[in-house]
């Protein structure tokens, strides 16, 4: 019911908009909003069944416009796991986009590394995940359908456009494995260990139950990171939201750059 309402009051505000690109932005990536054209931004509280974001840097906000040609429907902010407890939070958000005609959900996040040749201010596409906390948005679903296969989780072709837009711009673009650390204190150095003994090449506490429930729905996903420190004993850095979010923007104008160049390229149906 909060999805038809949502869905509703969508088609209402901006009935001339048809978005087929969904985005999240996470901290660091909230600068995207200055290239959506003519965009008509509707607070979070005013659709039923959208979370209310806790978390400074996180904006609250869905914007619907276009990015280039692309017609998007841009949220600021999201509702993490580790606010609540559960972890299924962006589920009526993911399901009214795709309602509204998305058929592709590009995520952003900020993140810790875990590799010494991707320091703060570097960007990662996501190739994988890792989902430490074994936590699934899909519990309590019905159907054959809840079984989604999460090889190429991280859409091959999309991630082609991210690499040839990060070329051209002369972005370095690194490519690596996401490890889903639950939050919301920051890792101990011998998770840290861990996870690079497990293949992590960045860790951070969101994207993944959104990525799970996106393939569920049948959207295509593309995710990229934006590195904001070393992970907990690879550096002297004393870890805390405010340096990640201080880190964040002070790169993020490149990064809001890069994800419209990206946005803007990407075809889809419709």
């Amino acid at each position: 019911m909060s999805e038809l309402k949502a869905v509703d009051t969508l088609r209402r505000r901006a009935p001339r908009i048809q978005p087929r690109v969904a985005v999240v932005l996470g901290s660091g990536w909230g600068a995207l909003t200055e290239h959506v054209r003519e965009p008509v931004c509707i607070p979070y509280s005013e659709l039923d069944g959208f979370p209310q974001v806790g978390v400074a840097g996180h904006g609250g906000m869905l914007c619907l416009g276009h990015i280039g040609g692309t017609p998007v429907a841009v949220m600021s902010g999201r509702k993490h796991s580790y606010e609540s407890g559960a972890v299924d939070g962006m589920k009526v958000p993911l399901r009214v986009l795709y309602a509204l005609g998305c058929s592709v959900l590009v995520q952003t996040n900020a993140a810790g590394s875990l590799r010494s040749d991707m320091p703060a201010h570097s960007f990662m596409l996501l190739s994988d995940h890792i989902n430490l906390p074994q936590r699934s948005p899909l519990v309590g679903e019905a159907g054959s359908e809840r079984f989604v296969s999460m090889v190429d989780a991280y859409d091959p072709g999309l991630r082609e456009v991210a690499r040839e837009c990060a070329q051209q711009r002369g972005l370095k673009l690194h490519e690596g494995v996401y490890a889903w650390a639950f939050g919301p204190q920051f890792e101990t150095p011998a998770e840290i260990r861990m996870m690079q003994q497990l293949g992590a090449d960045a860790v951070g506490m969101s994207t993944v139950p959104e990525t799970i429930l996106a393939r569920h729905a049948g959207l295509r996903v593309l995710a990229l990171s934006l590195m904001t420190n070393m992970g907990a004993g690879l550096s002297g850095e004393q870890l805390s939201h405010a340096h990640t979010l201080a880190q964040a923007q002070a790169i993020g104008g490149v990064a809001s750059e890069l994800l419209a160049a990206i946005i803007g390229r990407i075809q889809v149906a419709g």
